[in-house]
C-alpha cells in the first residue's frame, strides 16, 4: 500500500511572509526510547494510544486539545513548545501565494516543527472544504449542498467526497470540516445553501459523501477526516437567525435534526462539530445532555467532538471566554477546542480549571484518547508530511468533469411555457443578460477563496455565459450585456442569469425581503419590453421570492450555486442533459410564508420535490 504521505523536499517557507525558525525547547516531557509502543506501527491503535498517553504530562494533554488558527501562530516554535494538537486555516486564511504547492509547503513546515517536540506528536490540520477544496485558487469547486440535495444522488456525493479528499490531501491537509448535515427549516438563514434540504432524508441520502472523504481506511492515500456539522438543530432556529435559538421539543429535534448525525455516526464519521446555536436556551457548546448522553452515549460516537470557531466564547453571550465557559464546555464533552488566537490564555485557563478539580482528569484523558486515536488511524505518525502525488488532482479534468455532472444533476426545471426549453443550438439569436451570467465568483457563492466569497474571477472555471457560447452552434449568435442594454425584438430568446451574490453565515441572513435586487428587476424590465421570450436561470443559495415576476418568464431553472463548472448549466439549457433535479426545499409564494416546509399546510409556489423534465421532441 502506498504511503498516505510522502517525505517532502526541504522547504523554508512556512507562510507567504514567515520563515520557519528553529523551535524553542519544549516543556520537559518524558523522552521516549526507540522501542516505544506508540512508535511501533505493528501495534494496535489502542495499545499505541495507551502507551503514548502514559508518557504525556498534563501540559502535553492540554496542548493536544487546542486547535489554533495558523495566523494565530506568531512564533512557529510555539507549535512544539506548547505541543499544539491541531491548526486550521479559516475561510480567509490562505498562504501567499495561494497555490497548492504553497499550501503543501506551509503544512509541512508546521508539521516539521510539531515533530521536533520530545514526544514527536504530529499535528492534524483542518480546513472548511465544503464544496471542493474551496480555499485554494484553482481547485475544483462543486455545487453547494443545496444543489447536491436536488440531485438525490448519494453515489455522486460519494464521488465528490473522494475528489475533494484527493485535492485536500494534495495540499497536506488531514481534516475537513464537512459535510454540513443541517436540516434547513427557514430559508431566511444565511447557511441555507450549506444544507442538503428541508427534510432529514436528504442529508441521510447524501451522507455517502463522508465515505468518499474518509475512504475505506483513514490511513489510505487520499483519505481525510470528515466532520458532521453542526450538531444539532442549527437549521431550525427561530426566524432562521444564524447562531440563534432552536425552540422546539426534543421529540421534534430527534425527528428532524438528529437523524443525519445518527447516519453519519453509523458511517464512521471521524469528527462532529458543535453548533453555535442554542436548544431551548442552552448553548450547544455547553449542552452535556445532547453531547455526552445522546451523541457519545446513545449514538455511540467515539471520534473527536470539536468546537466551532471561538464557539466556547459565545456561551455566556459576552466576548471572550471565562473559566466558567471553559469548564462547562469541556465537561459537556468538547474534545478539541477551536480557539484561533487566544489559545495561550485558553491553555492557562484550562490548566487552572483542571488543577482546581472543576474539570476531571478523566475528561482530559478521554479527549486525548479520541484525538490521538484519529491521528494514529490517519497514519500521521508514520507519514506526517504531504503526499504530493495528489497535487495533480487539484482542478484536474477528471474532477471538473465530475463537477460538471453534479451541476447537470442539480438543475431544477421549474417552468417551461410553450416548451421554450431546451434551446435550439442552430440558427438562433440568443441574448444573455444578468449579473450572474459571466461571473465565477457569483455562481460559486460563499466559501470560495474567502469566507464570504466575492464577485469576479476569483478562481479558474467556466462561467454560464461561456458554457452557453460553447454549446451554441457556429450558426447561432450569442449576444451578451450584463444589464440587458442593446437587446431588441430580433432575438429568438433571452436568457437572464440573475439572483444572489456571494455571502456566508451571518451576513447571509435575510430577515426582511427575499426578492430580487433592483439590478435584476431592471434587467428583467428591459428584456420584457422587447417581447422576446425570457428564460431565467436563478443563481441563488435558497429559494427566492419571485412569484410577482414569474408570469413574465417563459422558462425558469433553479441553478443554485453551481461552482466553477458553468458548462453543466448550459448542458441543461440546450438539452444535452434532460433535467432530473427535484426541489430540496419548498418554494414560497412570498417571504411572509417563511418558514414553509412539507406538511405545514401552506400552499407553495412550487412544492418540495417538484421538477420538470423535457418531453421528447415530436
Amino acid at each position: 500500500m502506498p504511503a498516505r504521505k510522502l517525505l517532502p523536499a526541504l522547504v523554508g517557507v512556512l507562510t507567504g511572509a514567515l520563515v520557519l525558525a528553529v523551535p524553542a525547547p519544549a516543556p520537559a516531557s518524558p523522552v521516549p526510547d526507540e522501542v516505544s509502543a506508540y512508535k511501533d506501527a505493528s501495534q494496535p491503535v489502542k495499545v499505541r494510544v495507551q502507551d503514548l498517553m502514559a508518557r504525556m504530562t498534563l501540559d502535553d494533554k492540554l496542548g493536544q486539545m487546542i486547535q489554533a488558527e495558523r495566523l494565530g501562530i506568531t512564533n512557529p516554535a510555539d507549535v512544539a513548545t506548547y505541543g499544539l494538537g491541531s491548526l486550521l486555516s479559516g475561510g480567509s486564511s490562505q498562504p501567499t501565494p495561494n497555490t497548492p504547492e504553497a499550501w503543501a509547503d506551509m503544512y509541512d513546515g508546521f508539521q516539521r516543527t510539531a515533530l521536533s517536540s520530545p514526544l514527536g506528536i504530529p499535528l492534524i490540520y483542518g480546513v472548511d472544504a465544503v464544496h471542493g477544496h474551496n480555499g485554494v485558487k484553482g481547485a475544483t469547486i462543486f455545487p453547494h449542498n443545496i444543489g447536491l440535495g436536488a440531485t438525490r444522488d448519494g453515489a455522486l456525493a460519494e464521488k465528490i467526497g473522494r475528489a475533494t479528499a484527493e485535492e485536500v490531501s494534495g495540499t497536506g491537509i488531514d481534516w475537513n470540516f464537512a459535510p454540513c448535515l443541517c436540516v434547513v427549516r427557514n430559508d431566511r438563514w444565511g447557511r441555507t445553501y450549506e444544507s442538503f434540504g428541508e427534510l432529514p432524508m436528504l442529508a441521510r441520502t447524501m451522507a455517502p459523501i463522508i465515505n468518499g472523504m474518509q475512504g475505506k481506511s483513514l490511513s489510505d492515500p487520499g483519505s481525510v477526516l470528515a466532520t458532521a456539522k453542526h450538531y444539532v438543530g442549527d437549521g431550525g432556529t427561530v426566524g432562521g437567525k444564524d447562531q440563534g435559538e432552536t425552540s422546539i421539543s426534543e421529540a421534534e429535534l430527534r425527528a428532524i435534526h438528529l437523524p443525519p448525525f445518527k447516519e453519519a455516526v453509523r458511517r464512521g464519521v471521524g469528527s462532529v462539530m458543535i453548533s453555535y446555536s442554542s436548544f431551548n436556551s442552552v448553548k450547544m457548546h455547553a449542552n452535556s445532555y445532547l453531547i455526552n448522553d445522546v451523541l457519545k452515549g446513545e449514538l455511540g460516537f467515539d471520534g473527536i467532538v470539536v468546537s466551532d470557531y471561538n464557539g466556547i466564547d459565545k456561551i455566556d453571550g459576552q466576548a471572550g471566554f471565562t473559566p466558567a465557559e471553559v469548564t462547562a464546555s469541556i465537561n459537556a464533552g468538547m474534545d478539541m477546542v477551536m480557539v484561533p488566537f487566544a489559545w495561550k490564555q485558553f491553555i492557562d485557563t484550562l490548566r487552572a480549571e483542571v488543577q482546581a478539580g472543576r474539570i476531571p482528569q478523566a475528561r482530559i484523558d478521554d479527549a486525548n484518547r479520541r484525538i490521538l486515536t484519529k491521528k494514529f488511524e490517519l497514519g500521521l505518525f508514520e507519514h506526517p508530511y504531504t503526499d504530493r502525488t495528489f497535487l495533480d488532482t487539484i482542478g484536474s479534468k477528471e474532477h471538473r468533469d465530475l463537477a460538471r455532472q453534479a451541476v447537470r444533476e442539480s438543475q431544477v426545471l421549474l417552468k417551461n411555457a410553450g416548451r421554450v426549453l431546451p434551446l435550439a443550438k442552430d440558427n438562433q439569436k440568443i441574448f444573455v443578460a444578468g449579473k450572474n451570467a459571466d461571473d465565477i465568483g457569483n455562481q460559486s457563492g460563499g466559501w470560495t477563496v474567502g469566507w464570504q466569497g466575492a464577485s469576479g474571477p476569483v478562481t479558474p472555471g467556466t462561467t454560464i455565459l461561456e458554457g452557453i457560447r460553447h454549446s451554441a452552434a457556429p450558426s447561432t449568435t450569442v449576444a451578451y450585456s450584463k444589464d440587458a442594454t442593446g437587446i431588441d425584438d430580433s432575438y429568438d430568446v433571452a436568457v437572464a442569469v440573475i439572483g444572489e451574490t456571494p455571502y456566508a453565515e451571518g451576513k447571509g441572513d435575510r430577515p426582511g425581503s427575499m426578492g430580487l435586487d433592483q439590478a435584476d428587476l431592471d434587467t428583467l424590465a428591459r428584456l420584457k419590453a422587447t417581447g422576446v421570450p425570457v428564460v431565467v436561470v436563478l443563481v441563488s443559495g435558497r429559494p427566492l421570492d419571485i412569484a410577482a415576476q414569474l408570469p413574465d418568464w417563459a422558462g425558469l431553472i433553479a441553478a443554485w450555486l453551481p461552482g466553477t463548472e458553468g458548462q453543466g448549466v448550459a448542458d441543461v439549457l440546450f438539452g444535452d442533459y434532460n433535467p432530473t433535479g427535484q426541489l430540496p426545499a419548498t418554494w414560497m409564494k412570498s417571504a411572509a410564508q417563511q418558514p414553509i416546509n412539507v406538511g405545514d399546510g401552506q400552499a407553495p409556489l412550487f412544492p418540495f420535490g417538484y421538477g420538470l423534465r423535457y418531453r421528447p421532441q415530436q
